[in-house]
């Protein structure tokens, strides 16, 4: 991939803070439309990440005397809503681009996305994504996440308990598998952390720098999720050598391969049985992190993830 190449001015926004620290490491100049007091959808450059010299802000009232190149929507609010009133006449018919982050909602298969437009591009974050999404007359492609781990952080597992990572579990109910994380926890040690995780009497929110370390030192990572994209946790999991447990539904079911990186099925009592051998055997957690770690390097590299958005924001602007 050349560097070389004229630098973009792409206007977005923080939807996902991990997945824009990700993306910022593409080469262009990236500027978030924030609002005063930060709120979700308008956050501007803060919390914990090491954000780069090219993530700028650009206060919402801002936003339409400004020039750029490429419009990188993150949040149907944002199609919807600000483009027509937040965006200038000129800047709504700029190069643009929808990543779509989740599976849809409403229906699993026959849900039409709200971007009906020839002349924007949508990018599906896996490809279970964009075979569920009816997009109708927009093209589409797939770029798979690509993630960085603190330098030196590897799964070591001495701890006999398994780490689940989801924000605001409690208030996001079954998608987010609540119930199930309450039916195993009743038979298997799990610990949960994220936003609110107190709600699940769980540890609380751990800061995004410190994550990877923090979960390292588990048995397993599990991920009760029902209904999602392939969350970055997991993949930030399987980096630094970790054994993933999970439901066989959605993109997981084509990472995790039963006996060789994880575990994956469809029956509760089947996971809780893999849960109790990985606890039993931490020769075999180990064994398993480790193809995890080669899975992920291969898959899920930061050099591939940012060649593929530097390629496809260069043809989109071109």
């Amino acid at each position: 991939m050349s560097h070389n190449c004229r630098r973009l001015r792409v206007l977005t926004w923080h939807v996902h803070g991990n997945y824009l620290y990700y993306l910022t490491q593409a080469p262009h100049e990236f500027y978030l439309v924030t609002k005063p007091g930060n709120p979700p959808g308008y956050a501007g450059a803060n919390g914990t990440l090491p954000w780069g010299s090219n993530l700028h802000e650009v206060d919402i009232d801002e936003v339409a005397s400004e020039e750029f190149d490429v419009v990188l929507y993150q949040h149907r609010q944002h199609w919807e809503h600000d483009r027509e009133h937040v965006l200038s006449a000129h800047q709504r018919r700029l190069p643009r681009v929808y990543v779509e982050h989740d599976p849809p909602m409403e229906n699993p298969y026959q849900q039409r996305h709200w971007v009906d437009d020839p002349n924007t591009l949508i990018v599906h974050v896996t490809p279970f994504n964009q075979l569920m999404w009816d997009c109708g007359v927009t093209p589409t492609r797939v770029i798979e996440h690509g993630v960085v781990v603190p330098e030196g952080v590897r799964y070591s597992g001495e701890r006999q308990c398994g780490i689940v990572v989801v924000n605001h579990l409690a208030q996001r109910g079954r998608r987010l598998g609540a119930d199930i994380f309450t039916h195993l926890r009743a038979c298997v040690p799990l610990d949960l952390v994220g936003m609110d995780a107190q709600s699940c009497r769980g540890i609380g929110e751990i800061s995004n720098m410190e994550l990877a370390a923090f979960i390292a030192r588990y048995r397993f990572f599990f991920n009760p999720i029902r209904w999602t994209s392939l969350g970055l946790a997991i993949v930030e999991a399987m980096t630094i050598g970790m054994p993933i447990v999970g439901l066989a539904t959605t993109e997981l079911s084509t990472v995790i391969r039963n006996g060789q990186n994880g575990f994956i099925h469809t029956s509760t009592e089947a996971l809780a049985e893999a849960m109790h051998m990985l606890l039993r055997d931490p020769s075999l957690a180990r064994e398993l992190g480790a193809n995890a770690r080669r899975t992920a390097l291969e898959r899920f590299p930061i050099h591939r993830f940012v060649k593929d958005w530097h390629d496809t924001l260069t043809q989109v602007a071109a």
